[in-house]
């Protein structure tokens, strides 16, 4: 079956879901009171990994739940502030060097903990002719700009040579441009890194392959197959997961993880800590939980395995590292986090 055929065969609705497995109140309700939210995709691959319980890791990435309609007081549509760094309509220019392109807004599986909902599964579909024109005519006209990351959505939900023509485009503008592809299709459906893909993405070198392996489940044979391919053709995969309550935010759950990912030659890049993004409270682990986590981590794998813990600012304050370096203290509402520039942030403890 060819990975687009796995495309059309996720499972998109109340009725498709029920009967594949048994939905949990929590889970059907959401259903119920649905109007114009999150869409939800799960392919019939990622389904498989599965398990009995309601709480399952693999589930709660998945399958919508009611908890999505509670949005707390500080929780925005954009928690990274990317619209006032948009100067293009798929372009974002938030870091000197870098910039992020919006390739399409669809996804195999729309992970439930989402930060970008305002766009992603919102039936813009792939960037067109005009946009891309724009954004590669910034880039041009932007020499500090070294990296273009492709994201979205997920990028590796367009045709082939509908990405090819993407790449060619903006290394078209200087040839040592590094380009850097932010997918999970390995993680949700590994049929989607195929021959023709992997070959076409080695002729876009320097390349990079960013995924988001969050649990040890999700490195199955399949999924570590498809990333072998890749490496094996010379492009580099690396990590970005995302700290999740229940899911992963615990040391021995993120030490397996971790492991399974270097022995599979994919380096743990990010540890994410989670966005403020309206209804996914219940998937956000506390961030002093994930200082402890990592203050334990240290003594248990080496740097090579041991992932930068970060945080996105609010408000499009940026990346930055939780060290010491950049948090200031501790209040009742919640962490004070400073940018590299001096500037005071609020993270709520929730």
């Amino acid at each position: 079956m060819s990975w687009k055929k796995d495309c059309a065969s996720a499972l998109r609705s109340v009725e498709e879901l029920e009967e594949k497995i048994q939905l949990s109140a929590a889970e059907r309700d959401y259903f119920h009171i649905k109007q114009d939210t999150f869409r939800c995709a799960v392919p019939l691959y990622y389904l498989s990994l599965i398990e009995d319980s309601e709480n399952d890791p693999i589930r709660l990435q998945a399958i919508p739940r009611i908890e999505e309609f509670t949005v707390k007081p500080f929780e925005c549509t954009d928690p990274l502030g990317e619209a006032s760094y948009k100067v293009t309509d798929r372009l974002i220019h938030r870091y000197r060097d870098r910039a992020l392109f919006l390739a399409t807004d669809t996804c195999a599986m729309y992970c439930r903990h989402c930060f970008r909902r305002n766009f992603t599964g919102q039936h813009e579909g792939p960037a067109g002719d005009t946009e891309v024109e724009a954004a590669v005519n910034y880039v041009s006209s932007h020499p500090e700009i070294t990296e273009i990351i492709f994201s979205g959505g997920d990028p590796l939900m367009l045709d082939t040579k509908v990405l090819e023509g993407y790449l060619a485009r903006f290394k078209a503008v200087r040839s040592g441009l590094v380009l850097r592809v932010g997918t999970r299709m390995p993680v949700v459906m590994p049929s989607r890194i195929d021959a023709a893909l992997v070959s076409m993405l080695s002729e876009y070198k320097p390349l990079f392959i960013m995924t988001q392996f969050n649990h040890p489940r999700e490195c199955t044979a399949e999924s570590m197959k498809a990333v072998s391919a890749l490496i094996d053709a010379g492009i580099p995969v690396l990590n970005q997961a995302v700290l999740l309550k229940n899911i992963n935010d615990n040391a021995d759950t993120l030490e397996i993880l971790f492991h399974c990912l270097v022995r599979n030659r994919i380096k743990p890049y990010y540890l994410f800590q989670g966005d403020l993004a309206p209804g996914t409270s219940h998937l956000r682990a506390p961030l002093g939980e994930g200082l402890r986590l990592m203050k334990e981590l240290r003594g248990r794998v080496s740097g090579l395995a041991l992932p930068v813990y970060a945080v996105d600012l609010p408000c499009g304050g940026g990346k930055v590292p939780l060290t010491e370096q950049y948090i200031t203290g501790k209040t009742e509402k919640g962490w004070e986090l400073t940018d590299a520039s001096g500037r005071t942030f609020l993270y709520p403890e929730v």
